[in-house]
């Protein structure tokens, strides 16, 4: 009984003495492969603080600061048209000149009613004079009668002294009479200078000028074609029209969620994709109403355009700063692995690659804000992540300037540059 006992606390202490070595063995095994395994290479970059602005970037069209289609104002046929397309006008400049007879006719007509107005005018002032005249001499009678009869009563008939006194009082009446016909000839010449007035200038339609300086974008008439009142039908055909391109609009639509951050006098940068051009611009205005349809708002930034280099129907990428942060925790944007749960490889103190869950911020075209999950200082991978896991043991050296160029500050607070 005693010897199976012996037997049994034997073959215990075998199997515990083979388990371990067995342990030991594996766990040297592993040793010596993590320490075959090649140490990495990656490119790394310091979390540091500083300036980051969220970037809004929109398509935008270069529109005319004003366009219209200059029509005539009467009708008639082109004499001459003396602008074709890209012609550049001034403001007054004749564009063309209609050919229209009868209103030459009608000026005339209308001269020769003022001429005839002043002339009647003439003829009754002069009336006017003699009945002034006839009146004085009525009156003169009529006074040296009363004044006789006054100092001799009864030398003088009642009879005369009273046909006297009609005469007088008929003569004043016709003095009236005429001064009346005289203000309502002066009346009716008013009326025909108006007249006049109205028909030199529907002559000067005929002669049809640039409302203001722009480019001819289109010519609709020829000479000898015939062009109807632009007030008289509307489908009336233009003579030509004309765009102001010295100065431009730059149109795009802002998605409804960034309305809140446009403010007039915003500062944007403008690209001009066929030309590659950059330079800065403010917003001018934008119409304060969300489109129903597209769920944005119309925004305008003037653009000066003196040497006409820009062409209406141009696009242009427009970069807005919607949000900025002077002190923020800064990252470069390939750095992090966006999703759900957004995360970064790190190199820590070990030389040991780790992975950490991390809050985002703000974000611009190359930047990234970082909330929480890293601190200053910390190195995080931007090149060659994708060949190492969290545990593998890399070599780190800082990203070339084309991946990542930053400022940081020492523990004395002096700024120094690294790439």
């Amino acid at each position: 009984m005693r010897g199976k006992r012996i037997l049994v606390y034997a073959l215990c202490v075998a199997a515990a003495i083979t388990m371990i070595a067995l342990i030991f063995h594996r766990s040297k095994s592993s040793q010596q492969n993590f320490q075959a395994r090649p140490v990495r290479n990656v490119s790394v970059a310091l979390a540091r603080r500083g300036e980051i602005a969220r970037q809004l970037v929109l398509a935008g069209v270069f529109q005319p600061f004003q366009e219209i289609d200059v029509h005539g104002k009467v009708s008639g046929y082109v004499r001459h048209i003396y602008v074709d397309i890209g012609d550049r006008v001034r403001q007054g400049q004749t564009l063309a000149v209609l050919e229209v007879p009868e209103l030459d006719a009608q000026v005339e007509g209308a001269q020769a009613g003022v001429t005839r107005s002043q002339e009647e005018i003439a003829r009754m002032e002069r009336e006017v004079v003699r009945d002034e005249a006839l009146y004085a001499a009525a009156h003169a009678n009529y006074e040296r009668l009363k004044q006789a009869s006054d100092q001799q009563p009864g030398l003088i008939a009642a009879q005369e002294l009273d046909d006297a006194l009609a005469r007088d009082r008929s003569a004043g009446a016709q003095v009236d009479a005429a001064k009346s016909a005289v203000a309502a000839a002066q009346g009716q010449l008013g009326v025909a200078k108006a007249d006049r007035t109205r028909v030199g200038s529907m002559a000067q339609y005929a002669t049809i000028t640039a409302p203001f300086t722009g480019v001819v974008t289109m010519r609709y008439a020829d000479t000898g074609a015939l062009v109807p009142a632009g007030t008289s039908e509307s489908n009336a055909q233009a003579v030509v029209r004309l765009a102001q391109s010295d100065v431009l609009r730059l149109r795009m639509p802002v998605p409804e969620q960034d309305v809140p951050f446009v403010r007039e006098d915003s500062d944007v940068q403008v690209r001009i994709q066929a030309t590659g051009q950059q330079f800065p611009g403010k917003v001018v205005r934008f119409t304060r109403d969300v489109s129903t349809a597209t769920r944005t708002m119309l925004t305008e930034v003037d653009v000066p355009n003196p040497s006409l280099a820009l062409s209406p129907g141009m696009y242009a990428e427009v970069t807005f700063s919607i949000e900025r942060k002077n002190d923020a925790l800064i990252v470069p944007a390939a750095a992090v692995t966006q999703g759900d749960s957004p995360s970064m490889l790190i190199v820590n103190a070990s030389g040991m690659v780790e992975r950490r869950a991390v809050t985002l911020g703000i974000a611009s075209a190359n930047q990234q804000e970082i909330l929480s999950g890293i601190e200053p200082g910390e190195q995080v991978i931007v090149g060659g992540g994708s060949a190492v896991q969290p545990g593998d043991r890399v070599q780190a050296r800082l990203a070339s300037a084309d991946l990542i160029e930053f400022h940081d500050k020492d523990a004395h607070g002096n700024t120094k540059e690294g790439k």
